[in-house]
């Protein structure tokens, strides 16, 4: 273990004798440092790799995509706070982290995939202004290496299909600019995906959707299935032959939001070899909270209903409510490990991960309010009894193998036929009909 780690360690010990702890405190104290040492070996042996933050948008709304207002080696001084910084994801011994390039559905059809290429390019210029902390990477080996240099290995996951503007050509260039996996959906359908949180449009995939996910297999992106509806999730399942991912979900049957993956896909991941990233999002990992988060969108509808257009009476009247209900639940990250253990107990092991989702979301699990916490959430599932190997896949084994799969799966097939120039107006007869007709010219 390197000596870095050793001082990390005692300096707890050092800390408690400083502030005169008595002796019951200094065992947790020791204890704790134990855990915590045991984790930070596991997480020097493989690369803990998270499977979603949302860095690049707020890089967008706090700056406008310009990099020096926003200094990223320590953002703890900014207001609101965010979730990271390379101070912190050095602390938290990160080895890969997937940026979300994310935009809202309201930016579906033109000016989509210009809004997606900010993002990406927001990836890129942060790792080439701080390249003794990030790097780019591309392919499980990158991650590999590039853990060892002791840097981040900076990956792109695009949010939302309606960024490609319903065009595999556009798919393929945003794959070529570094996107290495596609959420299908976002928080509304797509023209041809239907998502978790929106009313069912194509009974999950339709045609040219269901050329998406092959085309994307033979590119080698992975699939993401966090946000789409349980019938699109069964139908990419019906036809991937590489393995996907959610890269922030987690478990339907501990928090029944429809954000959350339910036992009967958990139970098909062994076979596809896909894997579930669970999430931080209170809402999706705590019910009381869920509720009281519901019991506020209502409100939020209603006074929309009353007010129209009127946001800032909409807001007044929505903080006038907060501030009568006094809400007191929390999630903790007791929910989060809960999480974790039921997609262990249905789909496996081999089917787990991490994906935050920090920096996309304000609230956080009380014990993980920030990336440099994420240890702390290891220690807590070796408190449960876990092993170093079922950790070390927990961290980004499953997320490396799942990886290496799809990259493997993209060569066979590549050899096998060409890109796809499949087109939603050919494959989805039922959309070209609503299409206006052009006027002739």
């Amino acid at each position: 273990m390197p000596a870095v780690r050793r001082g990390g360690i005692a300096a707890v010990l050092i800390l408690a004798l400083a502030l005169g702890a008595p002796a019951g405190t200094l065992g947790v104290a020791a204890d704790e440092a134990h855990r915590l040492q045991v984790v930070f070996e596991v997480l020097d042996s493989v690369p803990l790799i998270d499977g979603h933050n949302d860095i690049p948008w707020q890089y967008r709304t706090r700056a406008d995509n310009h990099l020096d207002r926003i200094d990223f080696r320590d953002t703890r001084g900014l207001e609101p706070p965010m979730h990271t910084d390379l101070a912190r994801l050095k602390a938290s011994r990160l080895g890969g982290q997937f940026w979300s390039v994310y935009i809202p559905t309201d930016l579906s059809g033109p000016g989509a995939a210009r809004a997606v290429l900010e993002q990406i390019d927001v990836v890129h210029r942060l790792t080439e202004r701080y390249p003794d902390a990030l790097e780019m990477a591309y392919t499980a080996d990158d991650i590999v290496r590039i853990h060892r240099a002791g840097k981040v290995a900076s990956l792109i996951g695009m949010e939302g299909g309606h960024a490609i503007e319903n065009s595999l050509a556009v798919l393929r260039q945003l794959y070529a600019a570094g996107a290495r996996y596609m959420t299908l959906t976002h928080s509304s359908n797509c023209d041809w995906a239907d998502s978790a949180t929106d009313e069912p449009e194509h009974g999950g995939l339709t045609r040219f959707g269901t050329e998406v996910v092959r085309e994307m297999n033979r590119m080698g992106m992975v699939v993401d299935l966090s946000h789409v509806s349980p019938q699109t999730m069964h139908d990419a399942l019906d036809v991937a032959v590489s393995p996907v991912i959610f890269s922030h979900s987690s478990a339907r049957a501990v928090t029944d939001h429809p954000r959350n993956v339910p036992d009967d896909v958990l139970a098909r991941l062994p076979a596809n070899g896909g894997i579930v990233m669970a999430t931080f999002v209170p809402d999706f990992i705590d019910d009381a909270v869920r509720r009281e988060a519901k019991a506020r969108s209502d409100e939020r509808e209603r006074l929309r209903g009353l007010y129209g257009d009127d946001e800032a009476k909409v807001e007044a009247e929505l903080r006038r409510f907060d501030q009568s209900r006094a809400v007191t639940v929390h999630a903790t990250m007791v929910d989060v490990a809960d999480h974790v253990e039921h997609i262990r107990k249905v789909a496996g092991i081999d089917h787990v991960g991490i994906g935050s989702d920090f920096d996309g979301i304000t609230a956080v699990p009380r014990g993980l309010e920030d990336v440099a916490r994420l240890p702390y959430l290891f220690a807590e599932l070796l408190d449960r009894g876990w092993t170093r190997d079922d950790m070390a896949k927990l961290a980004g084994g499953n997320m490396l193998r799942a990886m290496r799969a799809n990259e493997a799966k993209a060569r066979e097939l590549q050899a096998a036929r060409p890109a796809s120039d499949a087109l939603i107006e050919e494959l989805d007869a039922a959309l070209q009909a609503t299409q206006p007709v052009p006027t002739p010219q």
